[in-house]
């Protein structure tokens, strides 16, 4: 397994990020702890989890499984690097009118202390918000995130789902209280989903932020099995977004045989081959897929095969402005 710095900060995680989401809704708790076991023998280090994981009137049951599984011992907590996220609501009435999305210092502290006990240990080592609350200023952010690692209940801060200059301002406002600010975002970034390119890969790079790609397959668009999908199927989301790009996807499936690798792991590839990328989040199913995927660490993507890639999954060029002006 490669490791590689979370953004400027000096910790280390594998170029792989184990995401958890599955876990509880569709993966029993038997099979989560499986593939969490298997992670760790495989050297990854990093999961990723959310406190509304598991949703609905189900939230927090995502994290309660992963606190289970550090429960029975054996160094599995020492040996994660564990990200969860607050923003959503947790349906607790004990929040009464507080019982909505955002980032209150309020809401944070709560919801970090509930966190902590869903997943039965006294530490984070990132904590993201899952989402931008403009509504909220930067100083009762930063307040609030300092004083959660003063106090050792975290390590770091994160962002998801941030636009660039949400990151830049969120880095300008954390100089201005000495301190390291957002060390990653996890943002949407796939073959297909490329407008990151233009200023929010540029943003964090230049910031020293760290990029975790969530939907790395793009909703299983990019996966082995999404041609499949449109024989014998109904109508309906997945089968009207697969025709839509299904010219796009015979020619990728086509390269992939070439290769003689799976569309997924060349997806996945493509992503790793990006310098401007920590970790893509692969969220198995089963234990079976997790192994899979470990497939794409080991694929090397020549330049030609790069330049194919970019030719049926165009990119925005350069970023911006470059990619449409000057």
């Amino acid at each position: 397994m490669e490791y590689t710095t979370l953004g400027r900060s000096g910790m280390k995680v594998s170029r792989l990020c184990l995401g958890t989401m599955n876990f509880g809704p569709i993966t029993d708790e038997k099979e989560a702890f499986r593939v969490m076991d298997t992670a760790l023998e495989h050297g990854i280090n990093f999961f990723d989890t959310a406190n509304i994981y598991g949703w609905g009137e189900n939230a927090g049951q995502t994290e309660t499984i992963i606190g289970r599984w550090f429960a029975q011992g054996g160094g599995r907590r020492e040996k994660v690097i564990l990200g969860t996220k607050v923003y959503g609501s947790m349906s607790d009435p004990l929040d009464g009118p507080n019982d909505t999305a955002g980032l209150s210092s309020y809401k944070i502290r709560r919801h970090l202390e509930a966190s902590l006990r869903r997943l039965q240990t006294d530490h984070i080592e990132l904590y993201q918000m899952h989402h931008v609350d403009l509504s909220v200023s930067w100083d009762e952010l930063w307040g609030a995130f300092e004083q959660a690692i003063h106090q050792g209940k975290i390590g770091y801060v994160g962002s998801s789902n941030f636009a660039a200059w949400h990151m830049a301002l969120a880095q300008s406002e954390a100089r201005s209280h000495r301190f390291i600010g957002l060390v990653s975002e996890q943002h949407k970034y796939n073959l297909n989903c490329r407008l990151p390119e233009l200023e929010v890969l540029p943003a964090a790079h230049n910031l020293g932020i760290g990029i975790i790609p969530w939907g790395p397959l793009d909703g299983g668009l990019l996966g082995r099995n999404a041609l499949k999908k449109l024989e014998g199927t109904r109508s309906g989301g997945d089968k009207d977004r697969i025709a839509k790009h299904a010219a796009q996807l015979e020619q990728f499936a086509a390269l992939c045989r070439e290769l003689g690798e799976p569309q997924d792991n060349v997806a996945l590839a493509w992503l790793l081959a990006n310098p401007a990328v920590t970790a893509p989040i692969i969220g198995p199913r089963t234990l079976e897929q997790f192994e899979s995927s470990l497939r794409c660490l080991d694929i090397v993507l020549e330049e030609q095969v790069m330049k194919r890639l970019d030719e049926i999954f165009p990119g925005p060029g350069a970023a911006a402005p470059e990619a449409y002006a000057w």
